[in-house]
């Protein structure tokens, strides 16, 4: 099989492939907003998950920073 066309199984394969990271700097734009999303909810993983595919940083400086003025079910124990 052509090695331009074998698909990487891999991350060290991918990086021997397609070269390395070290060079990128995520760039805040007019979209890089700060969110109030929980940590761990699926509203802060998704979040996170557009940051990245947008090249923005993970981390805004006025993001939640902990649990206060939430409510949450409280299930007894079994």
């Amino acid at each position: 099989m052509n090695n331009a066309k074998k698909k990487v199984s891999n991350v060290f394969e991918a990086i021997l492939k397609y070269g390395h990271d070290e060079d990128f700097y995520p760039q805040p734009d007019a979209d890089f907003m700060a969110t109030d999303a929980p940590a761990g909810s699926d509203a802060k993983i998704e979040v996170l998950r557009q940051r990245v595919e947008l090249g923005q940083p993970l981390w805004h400086d006025s993001d939640r920073a902990d649990y206060s003025g939430l409510t949450g079910a409280v299930r007894p124990r079994e």
